[in-house]
């Protein structure tokens, strides 16, 4: 593991990797008081030519640096963090499986470890890196869609609050949801905002919808980034890579859940799927909306759309195809 930890007083320390152990931490630690807490999520991958690759990890150091100012935590040298877990992973590269449908899961993590009952921003903190290798998100090998619970009874962010950073309370307060989703025969919440039940997330997925719009137009639309939204690399990938195909309309709008059912009224939606690291796209099959369960079209339409970007992207990661998305693991 990684870790660095830092001081109003000294500033950055020297970076250290160590044999994975537990942390010592003062039981008066900001983190486990008052969230003074982030993280983030990508992976390694193994690629045909056993050469190992990060995908856009620049897009991860972007958000974790935005997510620490907002947290209060101190602010780093993004490319130097980015070498540093390169470092880990080279030394670690034996975990990094040997095959195309794993990977080597990374998890960046800083907190607050200032020793005082006191609500203030931190004078010491604590960055960290683990690893742990994972198998493919569907296990079975191909798609299984989700079952969505739609409800305005939960909101995972709003606006003027911190739902575009990956701070690990959001997660934690919407677990209550969750059980509550599961409960009701679903598999994720689907979380909605405003009286106009705005779409927003899937779970802790982006959203996209793939549809012929009001204007008769073909159309992938995911929610824009408001504040309220986690800005993914998976959705900014996909937004990318289909704007480079430029064979339909790409939006980033706002979509309600009235847009989505007087469009599935008219047989005008084609896919819906969630977006993020763990599994690149998850297809979504129903959702729970207001005591009624709608089914959506997706699997009927192949997935074709989604199997796609699934394909693409994966080439992408396992170097089957080159790309400057990539960066290389000495």
């Amino acid at each position: 593991m990684l870790t660095v930890e830092w001081s109003s007083e000294f500033g950055w320390d020297k970076p250290h990797i160590k044999p994975f152990q537990n942390l010592s931490l003062h039981p008066g630690s900001s983190v486990l008081h008052y969230a003074v807490e982030l993280f983030e999520g990508l992976k390694a991958y193994r690629g045909h030519d056993n050469k190992i690759r990060l995908f856009r990890p620049d897009l991860n150091m972007d958000r974790m640096y935005r997510s620490a100012v907002r947290v209060t935590l101190p602010i780093f040298d993004k490319e130097e963090l980015l070498q540093c877990i390169q470092q880990l992973v080279s030394l670690d590269k034996e975990w990094v499986p040997y095959s195309t449908a794993a990977s080597l899961y990374i998890r960046p993590t800083f907190i607050g470890t200032e020793c005082s009952l006191g609500i203030k921003k931190p004078t010491k903190a604590l960055l960290f890196v683990i690893l742990s290798p994972v198998g493919p998100y569907f296990s079975s090998g191909s798609f299984k869609p989700v079952t969505l619970w739609a409800s305005p009874q939960y909101v995972r962010a709003w606006r003027g609050g911190n739902g575009d950073c990956k701070l690990g309370g959001n997660y934690g307060s919407s677990l209550f949801a969750q059980c509550h989703a599961m409960e009701k025969g679903c598999q994720q919440v689907l979380w909605l905002y405003g009286e106009d039940h705005q779409i927003t997330e899937v779970g802790t997925m982006n959203l996209f919808l793939y549809w012929i719009n009001e204007d008769g137009e073909e159309e992938l639309a995911t929610p824009p980034l408001d504040g309220i939204i986690l800005p993914g690399v998976m959705r900014q990938s996909i937004l990318d890579l289909a704007r480079e195909w430029g064979e339909f309309k790409v939006s980033e709008r706002y979509l309600t859940m009235g847009d989505l059912t007087s469009a599935l009224d008219e047989n005008r939606v084609k896919e819906m799927f969630g977006s993020g690291t763990a599994c690149i796209v998850c297809p979504v099959s129903d959702i729970l909306y207001k005591d009624q369960m709608t089914h959506i079209p997706t699997m009927e339409n192949g997935p074709k759309l989604a199997s796609r970007i699934l394909d693409k992207l994966r080439d992408i990661q396992y170097g089957k195809e080159e790309s400057a998305w990539t960066v290389l693991v000495p």
